[in-house]
């Protein structure tokens, strides 16, 4: 039963939960990571998959969580994966838990993760062209990945959705030949507008490509028709036609241009066990060690509802209006959880 909600100083309630996996990935995304010397998190600070499904259950027992993301990293590098979801289904028969992945080895496990209880998947990919694929990750393997996308839609894993970030003279000459694959393959693609959040420490404003941006350039083949009941979700979502026809949907996540901080409600927990408030937060409350000291799940909710509770305004900043200021984390993305 619910004792509380995760509710911060602005009156927004926090119901999704980002629970991160591992910090470890198997490409190497220009965006994300450096090409080489990449230091992941000791081994031992990261959380078991018993410590996973009892922070879990904290939420959705105890806080009001009513939505699972399991996030990395790459959570596939998890061989444990199959067994995390099954924890948390059977404990909280019926909570939705969907799966953000690179979409390495997805194929070969997709029957499984669906047995286990996964609900749906969302499947980063940022090009549909093995050169351009190669040149982004700094790895081959686009076939896996979309092989790995055919086998989450046959194992009932949808809506599928593709997550893909467009860059400057990279891919964004590409951007309908993606959209064209993700609307015959019967998937929803999402265009993240670039963060400033990745390893590289290199994202710069001019280089953006903007919602606005890709708005106009999807339009000059398409229709875009905008879709009503958004409500916290981060993305905003058109249905795509041609000649009057509906092909399908596609969304985009502009958290740089059109932020939507002031209705978040996402909670976010670390591989290492550190819950975060906000994406790009500059404090992070320590859940790890209580957890490993035998506090009660009483009193584990208790600190993180607290914590909650001082969510910042917008961005890691209570300066200025919802998402007006950018203050990039210490940590990058693949340590924090997507």
């Amino acid at each position: 039963m619910t004792h509380r909600q995760l509710v911060d100083r602005f009156g927004r309630t926090a119901t999704d939960l980002r629970l991160s996996v591992t910090d470890v990935c198997n490409l190497r995304c220009s965006y994300c990571l450096p090409a080489t010397g990449v230091s992941w998190l000791p081994r031992q600070t990261i959380l078991t998959g018993a410590e996973l499904v009892r922070l879990a259950s904290i939420g959705i027992r105890q806080l009001g969580v009513s939505k699972i993301r399991l996030t990395g990293g790459e959570p596939l590098t998890r061989p444990d994966l199959e067994q995390i979801i099954n924890g948390i289904a059977r404990a909280h028969p019926g909570i939705e838990i969907a799966l953000t992945t690179n979409g390495i080895g997805l194929a070969e496990r997709a029957d499984d993760l669906a047995r286990a209880g996964l609900t749906r998947v969302n499947i980063s990919l940022d090009t549909v062209h093995e050169e351009t694929f190669v040149t982004l990750t700094r790895r081959s393997g686009l076939d896996r990945v979309l092989a790995g996308v055919r086998a989450s839609v046959a194992a009932g894993l949808g809506p599928v959705k593709i997550n893909s970030v467009l860059l400057k003279g990279l891919n964004d000459h590409e951007m309908v030949d993606l959209l064209d694959y993700c609307l015959a393959e019967g998937t929803e693609l999402r265009f993240i507008e670039q963060m400033p959040i990745g390893a590289t420490r290199d994202w710069a404003r001019e280089n953006l490509i903007s919602a606005a941006d890709i708005r106009a350039m999807i339009e000059e083949r398409y229709e875009l028709k905008g879709l009503p009941g958004r409500g916290p979700a981060p993305a905003e979502r058109w249905e795509v036609l041609d000649g009057g026809r509906v092909l399908g949907t596609v969304g985009i996540v502009a958290s740089v241009t059109e932020p939507f901080c002031g209705a978040c409600d996402r909670t976010r927990i670390s591989a290492d066990g550190q819950l975060r408030s906000c994406l790009f937060s500059q404090t992070e409350t320590d859940l790890r060690t209580p957890l490993r000291e035998g506090v009660s799940d009483e009193q584990l909710a208790d600190l993180w509802a607290e914590a909650m509770y001082a969510k910042p305004r917008a961005h890691g900043s209570d300066a200025g209006g919802f998402g007006t200021h950018f203050i990039q984390p210490d940590r990058p993305m693949n340590a924090i959880g997507g």
